[in-house]
């Protein structure tokens, strides 16, 4: 799981959750830069020379086999799909590729007006503007917070150019690009193609009764509850944007995974 924030990948994790064939589907892990650093490692300085390309294999596939050896109730024992999640495996998708050749990554999108309104909306509950998504020092006015999440190693601009670093690379057919609107208006035909392209087992979800439990000590580390708050119902819920109309003016542009003619890869896109 990848692609854009708040571009419904939390509600998406839930709702896939509730097919038992999936072991498990949360919220961002360690994993991904386990890896990277781990590989960094076996490539480079004095210790290069004592791997060899299986070894490395080995041991990187191994992260993620003992992260999640213990998750989930009897975990040891339940085989099923493993869903990881982290915005940095848009720019690993070779690495991924080579470790698990039959692994998909699902990518959620979103229009990126609505991605810095919703960030707004969730820094300005706290009164005093405490959320770490944004520095300290970028917090003073609503266009240096826009300004920050939209910088390169912003919590928006560094998910935006992994995105599309995967979507035009040779394994953008590896991609199933989903958008929110899609997800949130039409759920049981969207979680049904999504099904579908995981080979995973029909079954029926309930769209009615979303659960996801587990990210309060993640969203506290950030200052910001709520941040990966999911509603019980499935729904579309239209709003007027918090943002001024020359941010959003800015902000919007040409979605790109929706043209065609700008696929060339042929990354699965629902939207």
């Amino acid at each position: 799981m990848s692609g854009l924030p708040r571009s419904g990948s939390t509600l998406l994790s839930a709702i896939l959750q509730q097919n038992p064939a999936v072991r498990h589907a949360g919220i961002i892990t360690p994993v991904a830069p386990m890896m990277v650093k781990l590989s960094s490692l076996m490539v480079e300085g004095e210790y290069a020379s004592e791997f060899n390309d299986e070894t490395r294999k080995r041991l990187l596939r191994g992260v993620l086999s003992h992260y999640y050896f213990e998750k989930g109730p009897d975990s040891r024992r339940r085989p099923g799909m493993i869903i990881d999640h982290n915005r940095m495996w848009c720019t690993r998708l070779g690495l991924l590729d080579h470790l698990f050749p039959e692994a998909r990554i699902i990518c959620c999108v979103r229009n990126p007006v609505w991605i810095i309104d919703s960030f707004e909306r969730i820094i300005q509950k706290d009164p005093v503007l405490g959320s770490q998504l944004v520095p300290i020092e970028r917090r003073g006015t609503l266009y240096d917070r826009v300004e920050a999440l939209t910088a390169p190693n912003g919590s928006f601009g560094y998910c935006w150019r992994a995105l599309q670093e995967a979507f035009y690379s040779a394994l953008a057919h590896k991609l199933i690009v989903v958008e929110y609107d899609r997800l949130v208006t039409q759920p049981e035909e969207t979680v049904a193609r999504i099904t579908n392209l995981l080979k995973l087992p029909e079954w029926h979800y309930d769209f009615n009764a979303v659960e996801f439990k587990g990210a309060s000590a993640f969203d506290q580390a950030l200052n910001t509850p709520g941040l990966h708050e999911v509603r019980k119902k499935v729904a579309y819920t239209p709003r007027r944007p918090v943002l001024p109309p020359d941010v959003v003016a800015r902000l919007s542009g040409e979605l790109f995974w929706r043209n065609p003619e700008k696929n060339p890869g042929r990354a699965t896109v629902l939207a």
